[in-house]
């Protein structure tokens, strides 16, 4: 069968490798849509840390079951599917404690377990073992179910830093995360959105899908001047920082209202990883700042939910559908900016 791995930074070989087999306490799967994300760029040029290298690579899978190896309970060929990216080992302290988003002994498909960049994929029995293997509704596509799991992480995110009825949301970074934080603030009640990025093409494509209260350019606006300035110098209840910018953090901690909640969702460069923060602000306005961390296999079910009930609604973010063989155009478009979101269907 077709499948892209990843063998080095720079070098991921779209092969022909052996057809898996499943074994006992698997599930083997057809892989019908998987989709791309920033990680799949950064993997590319600079590799991860917990990368099994040489390995297949891909992570927001959906799937129809073709295989169920011995011992498997409740699933049938023909049965389609969304399978988690992140696997907690269920059995830690902070599991055992219901936050299995920080589980210590985390891993995760496309990194240890071969991924979904490819005709087909088993599923690993840790996998199963924590639930994590989702039926997907019958009025959801494939494609539409593989963005499950970044809206499971966007979900993390707002239940942290509690958005919720009457908020005002600011989220910075107009990417398809940025998008979903968007449709997900609405869904929880938040009463205006405010949407600001870098990018001004960039900015306005999402606008035209997502639609936002108002947007803000920063390259022509100041994003807390504009920010308090739209909230009559209140600020905003919560900012989310859906991008890699350590200066997106700091102004986002300025645009605060009191009791304000700032996400750092976006995660830093490891060679630029600090901020300055005003510790003041912090303590004389109750400011609390919270980090995010993926996302749970219960995360994953609401994300279902969420999108087959059209609370939050993603097909039109789809914006690429490509077949297998130009995956690694795939990755590029989504380094170059050009598209909301890019599915491969193998």
């Amino acid at each position: 069968m077709k499948a892209a791995k990843f063998y080095a930074p720079g070098d991921i070989r779209l092969e022909q490798i052996d057809e898996p087999d499943v074994a006992p306490g698997q599930v083997k799967i057809r892989v019908r849509a998987c989709s791309t994300c920033g990680t799949d760029v950064k993997i590319s040029r600079s590799g991860h840390p917990n990368m099994s290298a040489p390995q297949v690579m891909g992570h927001e899978i959906a799937g129809e079951i073709v295989d169920v190896g011995a011992g498997v309970e409740g699933w049938a060929p023909g049965d389609r599917v969304q399978v988690i990216a992140a696997i907690p080992d269920g059995t830690c302290p902070e599991c055992l404690a219901g936050h299995q988003a920080i589980c210590p002994n985390q891993v995760s498909m496309g990194y240890q377990f071969p991924g979904g960049f490819a005709e087909y994929m088993i599923v690993p029995a840790e996998v199963l073992a924590v639930d994590g293997l989702n039926r997907i509704p019958e009025n959801l596509s494939y494609a539409e179910a593989s963005l499950a799991e970044p809206l499971a992480c966007v979900l993390n995110g707002q239940e942290l830093a509690r958005v919720g009825e009457g908020d005002t949301v600011v989220v910075i970074g107009s990417g398809p995360i940025g998008c979903l934080h968007v449709r997900l603030a609405r869904a929880r009640g938040a009463a205006r959105v405010i949407l600001i990025d870098l990018n001004p093409d960039r900015l306005a494509a999402a606008a035209a899908l997502v639609h936002p209260d108002l947007t803000v350019a920063t390259d022509t606006q100041d994003p807390v001047a504009a920010v308090l300035d739209a909230t009559d110098g209140r600020g905003a209840d919560v900012v989310i920082t859906a991008a890699a910018s350590g200066r997106a953090q700091e102004q986002g901690l300025l645009m605060l209202a009191r009791r304000g909640r700032l996400s750092l969702f976006g995660g830093l460069p490891k060679d630029s990883a600090t901020i300055t923060v005003d510790a003041n602000l912090v303590h004389y306005r109750e400011l609390t700042l919270v980090g995010v961390n993926g996302s749970t296999p219960a995360h994953n079910k609401r994300a279902l939910e969420l999108i087959a009930s059209g609370a939050v609604p993603v097909a039109d973010l789809i914006t690429h559908r490509l077949p297998l063989d130009d995956v690694l155009e795939a990755i590029e478009i989504v380094a170059r900016g050009e598209a909301i979101k890019v599915t491969i269907e193998p």
